[in-house]
């Protein structure tokens, strides 16, 4: 296949759902001596194939899929899906159905790079979506567009029950939960319903559309699978959700797919209709409008990844496959499932195996076997590496390791999630098969495996019409329109029984049909259970409306619970601390047994807010509050009763003391962080405002709203952050987010009472001992008691405090002193405060003391001489640290920590109180007069005076040192960008010195 062909070659014929394309391609396919189609869909390309032997014979026509190879020797037409189309194969005509799909995240960049490349000797033929027709122009601009127009018209016909669908009908879902209970449903209605889902084998779901085509069964239930070329005769689309998880998220279902499944219902010129039903909400009027005029939003970018691929080495190999595109409309594809596995192959010892260009080709080739299982990509990436070693060690695969793997497959019992596992776990050994010189026997195992997954897709198919197709229904509903009927029965437990069969549940005020294979219709089922059912619901309304508040609980997911069951839900209102009540009830409850119930469980929530939340509410408009101060009542009131003091920092600091007095008495506390009521962070009080605040913002099932309670109620004091949850949610809960983790906020308030004192410590005019974590320059270390209270330490720990704003100063220590070594770092003495000649004298001393105590060994001069050497090169090997270690002082951001005057500044600031939380700047006002570290000592001392009236010049800390004399030559403490001294090590011979001459260190 050429890509420089002459423009007039190249057609894309483009338009909505029934307008004939795909059979105007095979028709012009079939007008050349050669073609090849490419399909999105392996059961479409099937269907095709069909449809082609039928006019050609099968000894012209090749199919060509993942899991599938029929290639006669004479083959002229090749029927491919667009994955599997052979590319250096020269054919007349090439054609490419579905070419939307190319905006599609996992498969869009194959079916771009056919739309570039896939050319057609004579024609060339593009069939999609109008919605293609832009950007077709910008990337082939001198492709010739054909537009075709729907051959019947496409109306809405609204909202229906499941029940009430008309015949014909396809209802869609978007999971297999959703698929499996609407059949079901419709099986006890309407007699069954057939099945088709893209996780069906292809052998199935041909099984179950001709279940459906052959008028067995009128309903057909599906996922968009069907929305892609598959021509079924459906009169109506009914849309029972209108959301689907596409293998990131769940988003809701865009116009153009919408278009794409609605345009299912009608054929070639029998008009067709759409609606919503299962309580999907009713389409927009501008929805029904695209729909109906089949006009929707260009595609403007495709997805792409590059083709021109270089094999000299793995990493080669990646780089190409990380080329960007250098046209506007098209964007780099995501990683897919082969790029995954090829770095998972890459790490591991298999990827030692590529060491040429076709040893890496090899690799990349196993890497494109596809995940059929869905399984998680290290599980998956085994599999690729296991393959990929077979081929390269051995030059196929082991025989015996593949025949294992088949034979777990093959067993046709089990239900239907069972037969479903299995096959696609099958399909993965038949895409193996298929592949060309992978196996020693090829043509044994394609057998074997296409065996076993048709012998597991006839299993699943007998068991889907078991589950789902019930043609005694019929002559049941006929039966119960005679109105001969038997009476239901109904136990304790709310199960509903109906001659013996379970046909459901009550639950709270609604009944809830169960699943069963026995006789019985939804219709039949709910008429015979209404006598009964409705008495009991009624019953609980009575007793309902007379219960006492114990009875009754609201739980993380926004719902009332009343003895165990659900009996209404959370609903937004007016103000977020009054919030409505939706009664969860069938249409058995109605008149003044509902308004009972209504009013019961409306009254509950309001006592229920108001006693969790009474200090809260009661800040909304407080009487003896004005100005300012009335402003951040309210506030807190809104923020459920913990504000961020930044928000309101200027209304704060022009509160007086008498004003804060008075907001005192209402609980609120003054942090250093938020302003808030403490005794609203109790776990009760936090669970009910994350409900409400989740109410009005997002939503209940949000992430974080049903598992932050929990974390609450555990007491931990700070934990790592999910960064899906919405971080207001943290705050809502008790916490403030700093970094990666969530800290509690009275827990926050407690560190900061711990770092204040110390930052505001000058170790210069301190006498005594200084307190734990107390360091030079108004900084300070990270103590035990501080990792302790937030419950982490290391890199977690640092982060908090880099996030709360303090600054890390790290400066490597000095190692350890040597015993006997002949002299000391002078960093490290001067730690002890003495003089040189001091510390000269202590030196003699230890070494008088050393050689007083060293034992004297009996021994030749030789060896005498030679012991110690080896000693000590032996010790210094042994002392030699692994690596650095480092002293750690932290800082307030914005302080220079070797800035004198700075830190006397903010020192002076501190103590007067600013950003201090209140009672914090009281007592450090306090401290200044009498600190708690020492009892009898005081900051505010004249420095020539300390703690007992010495005079300063008594004081050993301020003697005569190096580093605080720079007209000797010494370094200045307080200079920027000098060497910093060194920490003294506690365990050398100097500290204990130190200690006997210094007794009151101890």
């Amino acid at each position: 296949m050429d890509a420089s062909l002459p423009s007039q070659s190249l057609k894309a014929v483009l338009g909505p759902t029934n307008t004939g394309k795909t059979w105007f391609a095979i028709e012009r396919m079939l007008a050349h001596s050669s073609g090849m189609i490419g399909l999105p869909l392996r059961l479409l390309a099937r269907e095709v194939y069909n449809r082609v032997v039928d006019r050609v014979g099968q000894q012209a026509v090749a199919l060509v899929t993942g899991e599938e190879r029929i290639v006669p020797p004479r083959a002229r037409y090749w029927v491919c899906t667009v994955e599997a189309m052979p590319t250096d194969m020269p054919v007349e005509c090439v054609a490419i159905d579905e070419v939307q799909t190319a905006i599609d995240f996992d498969r869009g960049h194959v079916f771009t790079n056919r739309i570039l490349h896939a050319r057609g000797i004579s024609e060339t033929l593009l069939m999609g979506s109008a919605t293609m027709a832009p950007v077709i122009r910008q990337l082939l601009p001198h492709a010739e567009i054909i537009h075709r127009p729907r051959l019947s018209a496409l109306t809405y016909a609204g909202s229906r029950k499941i029940s009430r669908q008309p015949e014909r009908s396809a209802i869609v879902a978007f999971s297999a939960a959703q698929v499996y209970a609407i059949a079901e449903l419709i099986r006890r209605e309407r007699g069954g319903a057939a099945v088709v889902m893209g996780a069906l084998s292809p052998r199935t779901r041909n099984a179950q559309v001709e279940l459906y085509q052959s008028g067995e069964v009128d309903f057909l239930v599906a996922t968009d699978a069907i929305g892609m070329g598959l021509n079924l005769d459906v009169h109506h689309v009914a849309f029972a959700d209108d959301t689907k998880f596409d293998g990131r998220q769940t988003r809701p279902l865009t116009p153009a797919e919408f278009g794409q499944i609605a345009g299912r219902a009608g054929r070639h010129v029998r008009n067709g209709t759409f609606g919503v039903t299962g309580g999907t909400d009713p389409f927009e009027e501008e929805l029904i409008a695209q729909l109906e005029a089949h006009d929707f939003e260009p595609v403007k970018i495709l997805q792409w990844r590059s083709t021109e691929l270089d094999f000299a080495s793995i990493d080669s190999l990646r780089r190409s496959l990380d080329s960007t595109p250098r046209h506007r409309a098209l964007t780099r594809a995501p990683t897919a499932v082969d790029q995954i596995a090829l770095e998972f192959v890459a790490r591991n010892e298999a990827g030692r195996l590529a060491t040429d260009a076709k040893s890496v080709q090899l690799l990349w080739e196993v890497c494109q076997t596809p995940d059929y299982r869905d399984i998680s990509p290290a599980h998956h990436g085994e599999i690729v590496t296991r393959l990929y070693s077979d081929l390269r060690k051995r030059g196929f695969l082991d025989p015996d390791w593949i025949a294992e793997q088949v034979r777990f497959c093959d067993n046709i019992s089990g239900d239907i999630d069972t037969l479903s596992n299995r096959i696609r776990q099958i399909r993965t050994w038949t895409f193996v098969a298929n592949r060309k010189n992978w196996l020693e026997d090829p043509t044994h195992w394609r057998e074997t495996t296409r065996d076993i997954e048709d012998r597991l897709s006839d299993a699943l198919h007998e068991k889907l019409i078991q589950r789902f197709v019930d043609r005694r229904t019929s002559v049941l509903i006929r039966h119960l329109k005679d109105r001969r009927m038997v009476s239901p029965q109904i136990n304790d437990r709310g199960e509903v029984s109906l001659e013996g069969h379970l046909i459901g549940t009550i639950e709270g005020f609604r009944f809830t049909l169960a699943r069963s294979d026995g006789d019985g219709d939804a219709k039949g089922l709910r008429a015979a259970a209404d006598s009964a059912v409705a008495p009991e619901i009624r019953n609980r309304a009575e007793r309902l409306s007379g219960a006492p508040n114990e009875e009754i609980v609201l739980a993380t997911d926004g719902r009332l619970r009343w003895r165990g069951e659900v009996v209404g839900e959370l609903v937004e209102g007016d103000h977020i601390l009054r919030p409505r009540v939706l009664v969860l009830a069938d249409e058995s409850l109605t008149g003044p047994e509902l308004e009972r119930v209504q009013d019961r469980l409306g009254l509950w929530l309001r006592h229920h807010v108001n006693t969790q939340l009474e200090p809260i509410a009661a800040l909304a408009e407080p009487a003896d509050l004005d100005g300012a101060a009335r402003g951040i009542a309210f506030q807190l009131s809104e923020h459920l009763g913990i504000l961020p003091r930044q928000a309101v920092a200027d209304e704060v600091k022009g509160l007086d003391q008498d004003v804060r007095a008075k907001m005192r008495k209402h609980g609120i506390k003054f942090g250093a962080y938020h302003i808030y009521l403490p005794l609203s962070l109790k776990p009760a009080p936090r669970e009910l405002a994350l409900v409400l605040y989740a109410l009005k913002n997002g939503g209940i099932r949000q992430p974080g709203v049903s598992d932050l309670p929990h974390i609450v109620l555990s007491g931990r004091t700070s934990f790592e952050i999910d960064p899906a949850v919405n971080p207001k949610l943290y705050e809502i809960a008790g916490f403030k987010v700093a970094g990666k983790r969530a800290v509690r906020v009275d827990i926050l308030e407690r560190l900061a009472d711990i770092i204040r004192p110390l930052i505001a410590l000058d170790a210069r005019t301190h006498s005594g001992e200084l307190p734990p974590g107390a360091a030079e320059a108004n900084g300070f270390r990270v103590t035990v008691e501080m990792t302790s209270l937030l419950g982490c330490a290391g890199e977690e720990f640092a982060s908090i405090l880099s996030a709360l704003g303090y600054r890390v100063r790290r400066t490597p220590k000095a190692p350890a002193v040597v015993e006997g070594a002949a002299e000391a770092p002078a960093e490290a003495l001067l730690e002890t405060g003495e003089t040189p000649e001091q510390i000269e004298s202590d030196l003699v001393a230890v070494d008088e003391v050393a050689e007083a105590e060293a034992p004297v060994e009996e021994t030749t001069l030789g060896v005498a001489e030679a012991a110690p050497a080896e000693a000590v090169a032996t010790d210094a090997e042994a002392a030699a640290p692994a690596e650095p270690e480092f002293d750690e002082v932290w800082f307030p951001a914005g302080r220079r920590p070797d800035n004198r005057r700075h830190n006397n500044h903010a020192r002076q600031g501190n103590a007067a109180g600013e950003g201090a939380s209140e009672g914090e700047s009281r007592g450090r006002r306090d401290n200044n007069r009498k600190p708690r570290f020492e009892k009898g000592q005081r900051f505010d001392a004249p420095r020539g005076e300390r703690s007992g009236g010495a005079p300063r010049e008594e004081r050993r800390f301020d003697k005569p040192r190096k580093f605080d004399n720079a007209s000797k030559g010494g370094k200045s403490f307080d200079r920027p960008r000098e060497k910093r001294e060194s920490a003294f090590d506690p365990d050398s011979p100097f500290a204990a010195l130190l200690a006997l001459k210094n007794p009151k260190s101890e």
